[in-house]
């Protein structure tokens, strides 16, 4: 097979060999890919029993790992996600974006509802709902300006939502680039090249037939890791802050027990969804989800006043587009407790979220142009986010600016506890008492799709691409999504969380700068055939 001008009936040969199963085993009716299933899962629980063994070991552990990784790997996830952004942004007006995923006469298989709907909920999860405070008020108030981006001081008039402009950028282009990246990469050598769903099968145009052996396990025992560890820290942040809400409604303290529960009864949950498969489980979630999501944005937004949130959307977005070149640069940083202490780790997290959310989104965007893909993955996401973040943590910034918002100040600068950010904003407006229950559930269901997706997707992938594995397969990878969790809060809490996910987010960014090498030979490819 030319390396440029890939063969299909060679690469539709191989992943008819492939999905045989000459690698696999089906031990009690199971179907699983016997190196990746095994060995992650053997790493897994190994990982699980140390950590639950050695708590105040991995505590301190995990305490350094996370600031070691992200200070010394700063320039390369910088420079990394930056080529993969222009990457994209090149696809939306390049010929190869007219390629449609699954050949020209593809149909999509679920609607544009349906479609951004399951997309958005595992692309944020839990984020919007934990960050969306935190971290426009904590840049803009964080003890003596330590954490301001670039530097800027938010006091000066035009500067008083720099918070917000920090926060977009982290939850902006590049972030959804990452998963964009991924997503066509998959969805293109499965639906258009017949190779299985499965990260391995996007380096066959420089390894050939390897990708069926070592090089191809390692490749999804890597996605495994990462897509886990990035799982489990939004799981953990999600657990914290539904603990923080049932004290706020139901007056439980939040304590570490009542945590691990937590974990305990939401993964109960999921494995509900993950057992009704895709479209009765975790497209109804989702579409839920959006639904009550967008409900409490309303609620918010003419709270703290429709005109002022837009006119402040709309300065945060300029502001964005004038200082990402800057905010995109990772030399002569002197803001570094905002690029060392959020920007990398965030980069390194969102890489390792980008196994789990790409592979989601691949496996529902069949139909869809590349340049329709691209549009609806990165730049509409992109809106909406900055469109979130601006009115929840403009709307704080406001409040503290205005000698209101103590509560908010109290949680976010004062004493850190970040899960109380949302509550306290919601506190400060009519009809707490049920708009703080309200969105108690929309955690939860985030939660909830976080995991039961998360485990549909970690399924297929040590299945060796197939979708339609058996369903007790799923049911043990969402089990020990939750046992990872737990682990990880018990043994160092927030730090270990965040430091799992940077140290597979690191390494995975070879992995997907390598997808997108060969993500363009194939559009290239594909582009010639029509």
């Amino acid at each position: 097979m030319s390396t440029s001008e890939p063969s299909t009936d060679k690469e539709l040969e191989f992943s008819t060999e492939y999905e045989m199963g000459q690698d696999n085993i089906r031990p009690m009716g199971l179907d699983i890919h016997n190196p990746v299933f095994m060995i992650s899962s053997i790493l897994i629980f190994a990982f699980v029993l140390v950590s639950l063994a050695n708590q105040e070991a991995s505590a301190e552990f995990f305490g350094w790992l996370r600031p070691w990784l992200t200070s010394t790997f700063d320039w390369f996830l910088v420079l990394s996600v930056d080529g993969i952004t222009l990457f994209c942004l090149a696809l939306i007006v390049l010929p190869v974006g007219s390629v449609r995923i699954g050949g020209k006469d593809a149909k999509p298989d679920y609607s544009y509802t349906g479609w951004i709907a399951m997309m958005f909920a595992a692309g944020i999860g839990i984020g919007l709902l934990f960050f969306g405070v935190l971290e426009p008020v904590y840049y803009n108030f964080s003890e003596g300006g330590a954490a301001r981006p670039l530097g800027i001081d938010a006091t000066l008039p035009g500067n008083e939502y720099i918070g917000v402009v920090g926060t977009i950028h982290h939850w902006g282009l590049e972030g959804w680039a990452i998963y964009a990246a991924v997503g066509l990469s998959l969805a293109i050598f499965c639906y258009n090249l017949g190779l299985p769903l499965t990260l391995r099968s996007a380096f066959y145009p420089i390894l050939g037939e390897k990708v069926w052996g070592w090089w191809g396990h390692a490749i999804d025992t890597l996605a495994v890791f990462a897509t886990l560890f990035g799982l489990t820290t939004s799981l953990g942040l999600g657990a914290r802050q539904v603990a923080a809400g049932l004290n706020e409604v139901a007056g439980i303290e939040p304590t570490n027990t009542v945590t691990v529960l937590l974990i305990i009864g939401i993964t109960i949950v999921a494995l509900g969804s993950v057992m009704l498969g895709m479209d009765k489980g975790v497209k109804r979630l989702s579409e839920i989800n959006m639904v009550m999501a967008v409900g409490l944005f309303i609620f918010v937004l003419f709270m703290s006043g429709v005109g002022t949130a837009l006119s402040r959307y709309f300065g945060a977005m300029v502001d964005y587009i004038t200082y990402l070149p800057a905010l995109s640069n990772p030399f002569g940083r002197e803001d570094t407790s905002y690029f060392h202490g959020w920007t990398t780790f965030y980069w390194a997290w969102w890489i390792a979220w980008s196994p789990f959310v790409g592979m989601f989104i691949a496996r529902i965007s069949k139909g869809r142009t590349v340049r329709e893909f691209i549009l609806c993955a990165l730049i509409a996401p992109t809106l909406v986010c900055a469109l979130w973040m601006s009115t929840f943590g403009g709307a704080a910034i406001d409040m503290i600016n205005a000698d209101a918002g103590q509560g908010i100040s109290a949680v976010v600068v004062d004493s850190y506890k970040p899960e109380m950010a949302l509550f306290r904003l919601l506190d400060q407006y009519p009809l707490y008492s049920i708009v703080a229950p309200i969105s108690l559930v929309l955690i939860v269901i985030f939660f909830v799709t976080s995991s039961d997706s998360g485990s549909l997707v970690i399924d297929t992938i040590t299945a060796g691409g197939k979708m339609d594995a058996p369903v007790i397969q799923r049911v043990f990878w969402c089990t020990l999504e939750g046992l990872v969790a737990i682990a990880l809060l018990l043994g160092g809490g927030l730090n270990a969380l965040q430091g799992a996910a940077v140290s597979t987010g690191i390494p995975f960014t070879v992995v997907v700068l390598i997808m997108c090498y060969c993500l363009w030979l194939a559009l290239k490819s594909e582009r010639a055939k029509l």
